[in-house]
């Protein structure tokens, strides 16, 4: 296998990660395709898709996620949420790691986090799979042949899915561990295939690092307009609530599916590929990411197929149900060529309320918007985290509290003096359930959903009538043209609206129960925005 371009002092060598029997540096896709069908790591599928299966952990392992708590960081990573890591236990667990890679082949992908180059991470990635270097060449942004001679990765994450931890030696949980490590600039993932846990640690570093420059990291997608990337939208959401599907409108521009930076200048992406979910994904539906199943050199993750014909069913969750297909961006034809925007005119807060409670689309003020981006309500989706097999009504603060390393204050006064300067309009969108709660009701129509978002977008709904929800006190649209009137008050959905009032006071119990940990943080306008 060839062994392309890198810049000649800064091989793995120089960074004290020796033995290796074979290195291969930055290969491209049909290389990264050859080495992994010959090491038997998956096989090649319809229209030359790489259909690869991760093993036992079919999610992410978010309770196996430590960071290393050392002077530096002490006072600004939020303990509660992630957990620590003694600097002892970490460098006991890189000089095993390193002792078991000895005399096996790595593929090193050097690659840039962030679209904006006055803002970007230089990461260099080292795997013991192949088809990782495939699947993080696709999620994060790939420099040129004559960039890469001079390449100097900022940090670096090795990749060893072969290797168990031992919770007494290494401080861990488990055999699986994820260990970052702010000082060594370095990224430990051990005892997981699931190639997802690649990218959401390059999250995490660039959500630490951007608010030291003013610069807000969302979980979330965005597009703009056609010919304006002025018109630019963000939609906050956890996996399952519709961020991919919904922000690859063919009428607009796709800047990315789900992490960018909001600077004085505008958004910009962190990637270079999206990572869409495939169980029951629709060809009529969602044409564009259904062709990235049968695309060269996409990644097809514990799909089911037909062993002869290779045909993928995209029903199957027999494996899990967060199966996935991850792509460059250059595969749906309307994505942006610069992954870049302007400042988001529309904020837009994706939810999948569980209980059946919320409605389709409601209108934020900024109070309110700050009081439900850190209240993060949503609904674990099956599958995407290890032992979730039915949607578990939850709160992700900022919805994205798995890759926050600092605490949720920090994102949300970002947010508000982001919102306060530039003047964007909030909505808050349930793609969850209406007509009753999960087992009961049915999934929000996503025909629905995409009528009520085109009409917030371009302007439309603000020429509708608003009634205020007298549950949440926000503005929900009376009636919007190709929308039934009835989805739009989600009481009228159920069969007995006096069970409908016993769920949303449940809810509303819950959502104050949970804010309450924020309320010595905020100011009055948002205290007074907080329902309970």
């Amino acid at each position: 296998m060839k062994k392309f371009r890198v810049n000649p002092n800064k091989r793995l060598e120089d960074q004290g990660i020796t033995g290796a029997s074979a290195v291969y540096y930055n290969l491209l896709e049909p290389a990264l395709i050859e080495a992994a069908v010959k090491r038997d790591e998956g096989q090649i599928g319809l229209g030359g898709a790489f259909l690869a299966s991760t093993g036992a952990h079919t999610g992410r392992s978010p309770k196996d996620k430590f960071v290393v708590r050392t002077p530096s960081v002490e006072n600004t990573v939020w303990w509660e949420n992630n957990a620590p890591m003694a600097p002892d236990a970490f460098d006991r667990l890189y000089d095993d790691m390193l002792a078991h890679i000895k005399g096996r082949e790595l593929f090193v992908q050097d690659l840039y986090g962030g679209a904006d180059p006055t803002h970007r991470l230089d990461v260099r990635v080292v795997t013991e799979l192949a088809w990782h270097g495939l699947f993080i060449r696709h999620m994060l942004r790939r420099p040129e042949a004559s960039e890469l001679e001079h390449f100097a990765p900022e940090f670096t994450i090795i990749n060893c899915p072969s290797f168990k931890a031992d919770p007494a030696r290494h401080g861990c949980r488990s055999e699986t561990v994820i260990a970052l490590n702010f000082d060594r600039k370095l990224i430990l993932i051990a005892n997981t295939a699931y190639a997802g846990e690649n990218k959401k640690s390059v999250f995490t570093l660039l959500n630490y690092l951007l608010p030291e420059k003013g610069i807000m990291p969302m979980h979330c997608s965005a597009n703009h307009g056609i010919d304006n990337p002025d018109d630019a939208a963000v939609f906050f959401g956890l996996s399952g609530t519709g961020k991919t599907t919904l922000s690859a409108d063919p009428t607009r521009i796709l800047i990315g599916d789900d992490e960018h930076g909001w600077s004085d200048k505008g958004i910009f992406n962190f990637e270079g590929g999206c990572y869409a979910k495939t169980i029951n994904l629709d060809a009529e539906a969602e044409p564009e990411i259904y062709a990235t199943t049968h695309r060269f050199a996409s990644v097809v993750e514990n799909m089911v197929y037909d062993p002869d014909t290779l045909e993928l069913d995209f029903t199957d969750d027999s494996l899990t149900a967060n199966t996935r297909v991850a792509y460059p961006l250059d595969a749906i034809s309307n994505a942006s060529d610069t992954s870049l925007g302007g400042v988001p005119r529309n904020i837009i807060m994706l939810t999948c309320d569980a209980f059946g409670v919320l409605p389709p689309i409601a209108r934020l003020t900024p109070a309110q918007a700050m009081y439900h981006f850190l209240s993060g309500f949503t609904s674990k989706v099956a599958g995407t985290e290890q032992g979730v097999t039915e949607p578990q009504p939850t709160f992700s603060t900022c919805f994205g509290a798995p890759f926050m390393p600092r605490r949720p204050e920090v994102y949300g006064k970002l947010l508000q003096q982001k919102i306060a300067r530039f003047g964007s309009e909030c909505w808050l969108v349930n793609t969850g359930w209406t007509g009753g709660a999960y087992g009961t009701g049915s999934r929000m129509p996503i025909k629905a959903t995409r009528a009520l978002l085109s009409a917030a977008l371009d302007g439309s709904l603000s020429t509708v009538a608003f009634r205020r929800d007298p549950n949440f006190g926000f503005d929900v649209p009376v009636s919007v043209p190709g929308v039934a009137d009835v989805l739009l008050d989600p009481r009228r959905t159920w069969e007995d609206p006096n069970a409908y009032d016993a769920q949303a006071a449940k809810l509303i119990a819950m959502f104050a129960e949970n804010f309450a940990q924020y309320v010595p943080f905020i100011d009055d306008e948002i205290r007074q925005a907080a329902i309970g």
